[in-house]
């Protein structure tokens, strides 16, 4: 028997015949929930605005099927924005329907490289996974398609110069480090592979502007729980309805004329165009991924599983705070002001009441992500302070702890656990032993002061009294022993 829900009709422009379309503008690498929720939603709020009056064309990276759904649906779906914006709580939902096809080289390569052919097409933008941005040797300008995002775009790029029309404005979002000037270098890389000639080489740096950039939002994607509901309570189905935190945030580092060909800021979105992008994606690795790096262990260590748990917890909230606030703010090189804004933003979107984030899913590859993360604060921080960071330090001790195996699953590569093994099979030499250890930390810190003795005093306590203990011991709440 059919359920109430199956009678629900199917989204798509029969069912809304008076959404707008546009001409075709931006080509999007990447079809996933991110891309859909991030570039293709700002998109929107540009259009809807009139200042853009643009659509996406979703390109599939990867040769996995290309979902049905999107060809029924009529590339429309609903993006719901659920979380905690100043202190208040958003729940709010719209159709998206400023994309207009999806294309899979894999199964239309010449329709793919068609659209080198479109004069209206300006942007590309792309998100890959990190792992997409690589160098591929065995690509060809002959295969259908190539492997790799870069010999794509280059295949494409090529077609665009043979046809004898202007370059695209090129804005990479996979989190990497300088992705616009990667992803340019294995463009040319792949030029010189394949001998398509000075002209082309030329055109390539003229015509074409590479970007480097930073994003920034939290896209837990379909609401699988949630589904029935949701679709009962918005009275159509959708099988491609994706989830947000209200939160964005888009740092460009690109020409002076891009925010006006571009404006994305100036339609009210959380967008930075900047000529330098490194502060900001220190503000972000450092004051977003650092706190949540920093909470992990202790917060597993105090049997809590999740990052909302975290924010509610007497002790581990104070601890974020004022890590965020006394150790990693005066650290970075932007205004107080904006630092302490942004610091206030991140804790709001850790409490999101809509997103169950784990510990245990922060927890991989947590030597890795201290090494970025927070390590190069605590460094700083003991070169211009003359202290040692204690929360930070603090949370440095958690992590051996977790990483000797016997109280928490550890998540890393064999290489690293091995490392560790060896390490802990010694306990008296332990923490020396791992602090020398180059190929964990990307250099040797056993000549960091006080680091070594600090850490060994932590874990002990750590061992003796447990995580909250010390916890409030490092807050002068708790004698927790000598």
């Amino acid at each position: 028997m059919d359920t109430p829900l199956s009678l629900n009709p199917l989204l798509s422009r029969t069912l809304f015949p008076h959404l707008p379309a546009y001409p075709e503008r931006m080509i999007q690498f990447g079809e996933g929930n991110f891309m859909r929720a991030f570039t293709a939603w700002q998109v929107q709020q540009m259009n809807q605005q009139g200042r853009f009056q643009g659509s996406v064309v979703m390109i599939k990276p990867q040769g996995s099927p290309v979902s049905e759904h999107y060809a029924k649906q009529d590339h429309l779906y609903t993006v719901l924005i659920n979380g905690i914006a100043e202190q208040q709580i958003v729940r709010e939902h719209e159709i998206l329907h400023s994309v207009s096809r999806l294309i899979s080289p894999y199964t239309e390569y010449e329709r793919f490289l068609a659209l080198a052919e479109q004069d209206s097409l300006e942007f590309i933008t792309s998100n890959t996974t990190e792992a997409g941005i690589t160098y591929n040797p065995e690509d060809r300008l002959t295969d259908a398609p190539q492997r790799s995002f870069p010999g794509k775009l280059t295949a494409l790029l090529y077609r665009r110069y043979q046809l004898g029309k202007a370059g695209f404005t090129i804005i990479p979002c996979e989190l990497i480090d300088r992705n616009g000037e990667k992803l340019r270098e294995i463009v040319l890389r792949h030029a010189a592979d394949w001998n398509l000639g000075d002209g082309f080489t030329d055109w390539l740096e003229r015509e074409n502007t590479f970007c480097c950039s930073l994003v920034d939002r939290i896209v837990p994607g379909f609401p699988q729980e949630r589904a029935d509901q949701l679709e009962q309570e918005l009275g159509y189905r959708d099988r491609l309805m994706v989830t947000a935190e209200p939160y964005l945030l888009w740092v460009i580092e690109g020409p002076a004329w891009l925010p006006e060909r571009l404006p994305l800021a100036e339609s009210g979105l959380n967008v930075i165009y900047t000529d330098d992008l490194r502060p900001y994606r220190e503000q972000k690795v450092h004051l977003l991924n650092g706190p949540h790096t920093a909470m992990t262990a202790l917060g597993l260590l105090a049997g809590l599983e999740t990052v909302e748990e975290v924010m509610n917890d007497e002790d581990l909230s104070v601890f974020v705070r004022e890590l965020m606030e006394e150790e990693i703010v005066p650290m970075l090189d932007l205004p107080i002001e904006r630092l302490i804004a942004y610091a206030q933003a991140v804790r709001e979107r850790f409490m999101n009441p809509f997103i169950r984030h784990e510990l245990a899913s922060i927890s991989l590859n947590s030597i890795a992500k201290f090494q970025t993360r927070l390590l190069p604060v605590l460094l700083r921080y003991r070169r211009e302070r003359g202290d040692l960071p204690k929360r930070i330090t603090l949370s440095f001790a958690a992590l051996l702890v977790g990483y000797r195996g016997d109280r928490l699953e550890r998540k890393d590569s064999p290489d690293v656990l091995t490392l560790f093994d060896r390490a802990w099979a010694h306990p008296a030499e332990v923490i020396p032993t791992l602090l020398q250890e180059a190929k964990l930390w990307g250099e040797d810190l056993s000549g960091v002061p006080e680091l070594a003795d600090t850490l060994e005093r932590y874990v002990r306590k750590l061992d003796a009294f447990g995580a909250r203990a010390t916890l409030q011991w490092i807050g002068g709440g708790s004698p927790c022993g000598d």
